[in-house]
């Protein structure tokens, strides 16, 4: 395991086995992630963004491989910092960033801002503030999918720190004992807030955690984009057929755990080591070094995603509040509404 005092592993190399049409669209996820994500934290310097932000910067490449494998009728269920799984599920970044701004336009209404993303209409049910607050909602989803006979597959995204949380331990065994299609997606990003993995847990293989209820489990090098759709598409045929699986993406965040944050543990030293293995760079690298992409056709897709992500500034800056009317919309049943016999 990496993290504080052990070695950073090497950036990922060697040939992409993809067509370059695929190459360049996962490509283009990941830029238009980065972007996204930079212009979250300049606004919340603005104060355009408030309460509490999460950025993704780092850790990309786990949302471009995975969320490309999931079909239509697939759920996916995420964390608070769920922006990237949020945009490439399917919601619009208009809606996204209108939402963070607090919009009524935005995906929850403005309601939910940046930790309470969801759209049903693309099967994302959340954004989940509550650490391991998604795992059993993931089970119920599945399960409902199961009694109702539909052939769907629900996603379940968590970070490391989810695993010492009993809703992991309940989560897991309900999903193996019914044999349950949840494909548990652990987002290792080697520290729950401002604590180390190896500081908190006695048994920091959290594969063995998993193997412990009974279900497949294996890591992947969640900075390679290319492993972990790889590993992603492999593991859904045999979630949806056979029951639970858990995957642990070994990832690394570039930022602060949230914009509070003062950083005080961990050394720049390790974070500039850990950017060293970034995902955007050290995939742009690989598809140069096989003629399946040039410079200009970088800037070409950087510039794309720039440019979408100052549409949604746009049209979040041009949204609108919700009415003081509206504040018990959704609160309150209409029978409840009336005064009280």
């Amino acid at each position: 395991m990496t993290g504080p005092g052990s070695g950073v592993p090497l950036p990922p190399s060697g040939p992409v086995p993809w067509a370059p049409a695929l190459s360049l669209a996962v490509l283009h996820d990941l830029l238009r992630i980065r972007r996204m994500e930079e212009q979250c934290a300049a606004l919340y310097g603005q104060q355009k963004i408030r309460g509490f932000l999460h950025l993704y910067i780092g850790e990309e490449a786990v949302a471009a491989g995975a969320l490309r494998v999931f079909g239509p009728d697939d759920n996916v269920v995420a964390t608070y910092r769920e922006h990237a799984h949020a945009l490439l599920r399917g919601v619009g970044m208009n809606a996204v960033m209108a939402e963070m701004y607090g919009k009524q336009e935005g995906c929850s209404r403005g309601r939910g801002g940046s930790m309470h993303l969801f759209d049903r209409a693309t099967r994302f049910f959340g954004g989940q503030a509550i650490v391991g607050g998604g795992l059993p909602l993931a089970v119920g989803l599945a399960l409902a999918d199961r009694l109702a006979g539909r052939s769907a597959v629900t996603a379940c995204f968590f970070g490391e720190g989810a695993v010492a949380e009993g809703a992991f331990h309940e989560a897991m065994n309900l999903a193996a004992l019914w044999r349950l299609p949840v494909l548990f997606c652990c987002e290792n990003n080697l520290y729950a807030m401002g604590t180390a993995l190896a500081r908190s847990e006695s048994q920091t293989d959290l594969c063995l955690k998993a193997a412990s209820y009974g279900m497949p489990a294996l890591a992947v090098d969640g900075m390679d984009v290319v492993a972990v759709h790889e590993t992603v598409r492999g593991a859904r045929p045999p979630v949806l057929d056979g029951g639970p699986r858990f995957i642990e993406f070994r990832t690394y965040r570039f930022r602060a755990h949230s914009m509070f944050d003062a950083e005080l543990y961990r050394d720049r030293s390790e974070v500039e080591q850990w950017k060293a293995r970034g995902p955007i760079h050290t995939f742009t690298a690989r598809l140069k070094a096989q003629g399946d992409l040039t410079e200009d056709t970088f800037l070409a897709l950087d510039a794309r995603a720039q440019a979408e992500v100052d549409a949604a500034v746009a049209f979040a800056e041009a949204g609108t509040w919700e009415p003081v009317e509206d504040l018990l919309r959704d609160v309150l049943t209409p029978a409840a509404e009336g005064p009280a016999p």
